[in-house]
């Protein structure tokens, strides 16, 4: 099944973190597929940005600059959108940030989850939420097989425990509120999204083109670590699938889902990191020795519910994904038109054969 272009031409959707590297590709396909975008997020938090750089504002009926903890402005955000379908994006996203700042990352990812879901209550035109979490709201146990919806919910980390958290509140939400009210909501899990566009902060990929820039050395901190790496289009377009289903008011869509990459894409950093020097004249990387915090070392999704009930697959494996991510980079330093370059490679990934 592909995402239906049909289906999206005039729909109203909301986005919470519009400003951010998903959000910001999420927002760019939307406009293209014809929907009507509304995003409420906070300013982008890096320069440069992709909201900024591939100009989003431009494919948005409306950006509400706010904070998710503000419940009465996030109200009335939602309300002014007369949304039928909102997918949850706003997130304070980092691992090692979280280890700084737990009372913000719970309150970000816990309490603004809440918030949202209360606004969604009090909303009568919204029909489909996505909540989008992360391949780490599980419980992880090092094992060598991949993480399926009904596994343990956990977290070593506060970033971690809050994702747990924020899938735990929306399951409650569900069941408690909003079934019974016609809204239809799921929860996504992604694994290591990556594309061109992020400039976070503690990232692997953002960091290397940030030591290239600077002509240094990447420095890696975890060479050996095991993560399900895909571009930020394979799980975008999961997204859409499925908030595609809630709409229709199917309740067995309701639920939670992986959207990893094939047992293939799960490659260590040092990998990825060889592939990056590779294709770079004049890249290298350094380990770096300092002692770290923890995080986790293996990790892998199983996707098997995706394929077989949303008919949902991969398409780009991942050197094809690393590539476009160079090829985006090249072209922002070559002064393009980076709106323009985004949008082709979505249109080049919508034209790309399936994996099987």
């Amino acid at each position: 099944m592909e995402v239906n272009e049909d289906f999206w031409r005039g729909k109203r959707v909301f986005i919470t973190g519009h400003t951010g590297f998903k959000g910001g590709w999420l927002s760019l396909w939307l406009h293209e597929l014809g929907a009507e975008v509304h995003g409420y997020a906070l300013a982008p938090n890096t320069t440069p940005n992709l909201f900024t750089v591939a100009n989003v504002s431009e494919s948005l009926a409306s950006s509400t600059i706010a904070d998710i903890r503000e419940p009465s402005l996030l109200n009335e955000a939602l309300q002014a959108s007369g949304a039928s379908i909102v997918f949850h994006l706003a997130a304070q996203p980092l691992v090692r940030y979280s280890y700084e700042s737990p009372v913000e990352t719970y309150s970000v990812n816990v309490m603004g989850t809440v918030n949202l879901l209360e606004a969604i209550r009090k909303t009568s035109t919204v029909k489909a939420v996505v909540n989008v979490t992360t391949d780490k709201c599980y419980e992880n146990r090092e094992w060598v097989w991949p993480y399926r919806e009904d596994e343990a919910m956990g977290g070593y980390d506060p970033y971690s425990s809050s994702k747990g958290c924020s899938e735990l509140v929306t399951s409650a939400y569900r069941r408690s509120f909003l079934s019974s009210s016609g809204v239809s909501v799921a929860t996504a899990r992604a694994g290591n999204v990556i594309g061109g566009g992020d400039w976070s902060s503690d990232r692997l990929i953002p960091d290397f083109f940030r030591a290239i820039d600077a002509n240094q050395a990447l420095s890696v901190r975890s060479p050996g670590a095991i993560r399900p790496w895909q571009h930020v289009l394979e799980p975008l377009s999961g997204y859409l699938k499925l908030a595609e289903k809630l709409y229709s008011g199917e309740a067995t869509f309701a639920d939670a889902w992986n959207f990893g990459p094939p047992d293939e894409d799960a490659r260590d950093v040092e990998w990825i990191v060889g592939q990056l020097v590779a294709s770079v004249p004049g890249a290298i990387w350094q380990r770096d020795e300092k002692s770290q915090v923890h995080e986790a070392n293996y990790l892998k999704l199983d996707s098997s519910k995706a394929r077989n009930y949303l008919d949902w697959q991969s398409r780009w494996d991942l050197k094809a994904a690393l590539d476009s991510i160079i090829s985006w980079h090249e072209s922002w330093h070559q002064g393009k038109s980076m709106h323009d370059f985004t949008l082709s490679q979505i249109a080049k990934y919508e034209q790309s054969e399936r994996r099987l």
